[in-house]
């Protein structure tokens, strides 16, 4: 998609990368008719409305089920939020820039989305991991999935490490899709992010065969995640092992690499799950944070096993 643009046709072909990259030119994907976007405000609360003592306490409770869950962050917001949550201002460093650089270059974000977004000192380990296990597929270039694109941090970071790539991100939320298409436009990223339910889009979407496919796997954790019990991969929203059934059907013709965001305490059971529906399987816990507060990646393969 060209940067700045919102596709409203009945069909939307992917040409702004796939016009200079001829392996790319049969890959095309249909999106339901109707405009995309509805008119609504980007800037935060105006200044009258809002505190600059921010009495809230801004934890993960209050930006994801709160108050400020469909709100607009200011800077100080966002880097509150960083402090009372993990004590470190610049927390939710995104695009390869900290909050103040991100902020002046007309970067926002909800409050959802900066809970649920893969920082950068995650999303550049989670890339490097993803690219060196891609790189062993039986194929040059490589289509990369992002079903739930949030911020599309993950997929930026992924790209970067793996080279002859071109993103393709699914985001169902108006607000959350405008918002990061516009936020991709300021940074000239050029993924190809979608508005749509992921289901319809994925079914929609044809991949030439001899292109590799990497699939991030992170849909919203909501509930799913129990501080005492861990991440519940198969109550997540939708269920992980759904998402992976619904992408080895659609594309059972192709090597896939499925990158599948974890905590570092996950039901075993529910590890298990989805560690079955795989060829083969490695998890891998960052510690960057404290420990027991850590998140993680299980790369996984169908159709293909790397070489020991």
């Amino acid at each position: 998609m060209v940067p700045g643009h919102i596709a409203t046709e009945k069909t939307f072909s992917i040409t702004h990368f796939f016009n200079t990259h001829a392996w790319f030119q049969q890959l095309r994907c249909a999106v339901p008719g109707g405009k995309l976007v509805q008119s609504w405000s980007l800037n935060p609360m105006p200044q009258h409305h809002r505190s600059d003592k921010l009495p809230h306490l801004y934890d993960r409770a209050l930006m994801l089920h709160g108050s400020r869950r469909k709100e607009v962050l200011t800077l100080a917001e966002v880097k509150r939020y960083g402090l009372d949550s993990f004590a470190d201002a610049d927390y939710i460093s995104i695009y390869g820039m900290p909050p103040e650089e991100w902020y002046r270059h007309g970067i926002r974000v909800l409050g959802r989305t900066a809970v649920e977004c893969t920082r950068d000192a995650l999303g550049d380990r989670v890339g490097f991991d993803v690219a060196s296990v891609a790189k062993r597929m039986p194929a040059n270039h490589f289509v990369v999935i992002d079903p739930f694109a949030g911020s599309c941090n993950t997929l930026f970071w992924i790209l970067r490490h793996l080279p002859n790539s071109q993103g393709i991100a699914f985001e169902s939320d108006q607000q959350v899709f405008a918002l990061t298409h516009r936020n991709l436009a300021a940074i000239g990223q050029t993924i190809d992010l979608i508005h749509g339910e992921y289901v319809t889009l994925l079914e929609k979407l044809r991949v030439p065969r001899d292109l590799g496919i990497v699939a991030f796997v992170a849909p919203p954790w909501g509930t799913a995640l129990d501080e005492v019990n861990g991440l519940d991969l198969c109550r997540t929203t939708p269920p992980i092992t759904e998402v992976i059934d619904q992408i080895a059907r659609q594309f059972s013709a192709h090597s896939i690499l499925f990158a599948t965001q974890v905590y570092e305490r996950v039901s075993a059971p529910s590890l298990s799950d989805v560690q079955t529906r795989l060829d083969w399987s490695d998890l891998r816990i960052y510690d960057i944070n404290e420990k027991g507060g850590n998140h993680g990646i299980l790369l996984g393969t169908r159709g293909w096993a790397p070489m020991q």
